[in-house]
């Protein structure tokens, strides 16, 4: 197993990956709580029965098509990154195709399903691959780094520090709030033992913030321990319904799934290039073994849909694995157990609150911005496409909108700048694809 997972070579133990997978997993072990309330409509009032989704085989689709997809990450393209229903792409199946155009969730899925099924035709043809590897590296250290501080925003939102300002748009909580001083509480014992450098602060960090909010009555004791797994058949295969139905044979349905296939993309494509950067696996600015870790998010979306939920991709919350010693797939393996051990433990999640993974996202956002030294800022026709990508992330809330705004710059400076044949001819076709996608979005 060792061996397999070239623990040697890459200065690791069974220890330090079985401490990253399961800090990766306290980080996303939300998704399990949150994604059944997204897809049921739960905030939603007098929703006809029609639209709402299971929220029982939705949890246990979550975390099975989680545990398959963080396996075969882990298995074959040997990545410590972890993946399971996306977080955005949810609420877009949810709010706009449900909710907005009224279209059942079995076409959702459906829709999901095709775009699985054409995203693993397009990995299996090396094109994924080639796009990523195509990428120059400075433009990869900027992503690596906007994705930082993308996380580092969601913590600060988590943790109730920085709030929504209907005058400025964002503003400072309130800092006297008992949830916003647990997050506070657990940012500085992460700080204090990264400082020190403990291997694994960022996993005890959140241990110490659980036992501080059950202390102070800010975390609620779990009332059981085990509880008995949902059934699954509601959702189970309901998707191939909505293919002898010709209301799905839609344009609204092909945007949908050209919506899925570009968000999914980009998104996995910048997290699996930050992560790796960050956990240090890139060579020569290439990403090795870039097919196998695209395949994983594609067969986990294609079986995601066949269980009963929206689109699988890679997690940012990998980096908090990383940031606790994980360098192998073999934290992606552990990480994938856990969400097996979920479906009976579904209550004892209850204390992976937002305080309680907030300081994770910070302190690993802190971590990945280190990439910003990589970049050479005294050139501006690479200052501008890197910082524009960088910014756009956290502002815009989204990965692939950032990376679409750096990437439409980069052959702009470059061409003006007259180093024209030194742009990848895939940055020419990015950059047309994206200025596509803001034409669309408007």
């Amino acid at each position: 197993m060792k061996k397999y997972f070239q623990f040697d070579e890459l200065g690791t133990s069974y220890r330090r990956e079985f401490v990253g997978g399961m800090t990766t997993f306290l980080a996303m072990a939300y998704i399990l709580v949150v994604n059944p309330l997204v897809l049921t409509l739960a905030d939603v009032p007098d929703l006809p029965d029609a639209l709402r989704m299971d929220a029982g085989a939705v949890f246990v689709a979550t975390a099975l098509s989680a545990a398959l997809g963080s396996l075969i990450m882990g298995l074959w393209a040997k990545y410590p990154i972890a993946l399971a229903p996306g977080m955005g792409l949810n609420a877009f199946f949810a709010y706009t195709v449900v909710l907005g155009s009224g279209a059942p969730w079995q076409h959702g899925l459906a829709a999901v399903f095709v775009s699985g099924v054409f995203f693993l035709l397009l990995t299996f043809t090396g094109l994924r691959e080639k796009i990523i590897n195509a990428i120059p590296g400075e433009m990869k250290f900027a992503v690596s780094a906007g994705i930082g501080l993308f996380i580092t925003f969601l913590g600060f939102q988590n943790a109730g520090i920085i709030v929504n300002n209907d005058a400025t748009l964002v503003g400072l909580g309130d800092l006297t709030s008992p949830n916003t001083l647990l997050a506070i509480f657990g940012l500085i014992v992460t700080v204090i033992m990264m400082t020190r450098g403990i291997n694994g602060s960022v996993f005890y960090g959140m241990v110490l913030t659980v036992i501080a909010g059950i202390t102070f009555n800010l975390i609620d004791t779990p009332a059981q321990i085990v509880g008995p797994v949902p059934s699954l058949e509601p959702t189970f295969g309901a998707l191939f319904s909505a293919f002898g139905d010709p209301a799905f044979y839609t344009t609204t349905m092909l945007a949908t799934i050209l919506t899925f296939l570009f968000v999914d993309f980009f998104d996995t494509a910048g997290t699996l290039v930050g992560v790796a950067n960050q956990a240090g696996l890139m060579k020569e600015g290439k990403l090795p073994r870039a097919g196998k870790a695209l395949s994983a998010d594609s067969a986990a979306t294609i079986v995601g849909s066949l269980l009963g939920t929206s689109t699988v991709t890679s997690y940012v919350e990998s980096s908090s694995g990383v940031a606790s010693g994980a360098r192998t797939g073999f934290a992606s393996v552990v990480t994938a157990g856990f969400f097996l051990l979920a479906l009976f433990f579904f209550p004892v999640l209850s204390i992976i609150t937002a305080p309680v993974t907030a300081p994770a996202l910070i302190i690993v956002g802190a971590l990945m911005v280190s990439s910003l030294g990589k970049i050479d800022w005294s050139r501006f026709e690479i200052a501008v496409p890197a910082f524009l990508t960088i910014i756009v992330m956290p502002l815009s809330y989204s990965i692939a909108t950032g990376i679409a705004a750096g990437f439409i710059f980069y052959p702009i400076t470059m061409i003006v700048k007259g180093r024209a044949k030194e742009i990848h001819p895939v940055m020419y076709f990015l950059f047309a694809i994206f200025v596509l996608y803001f034409i669309f979005l408007a």
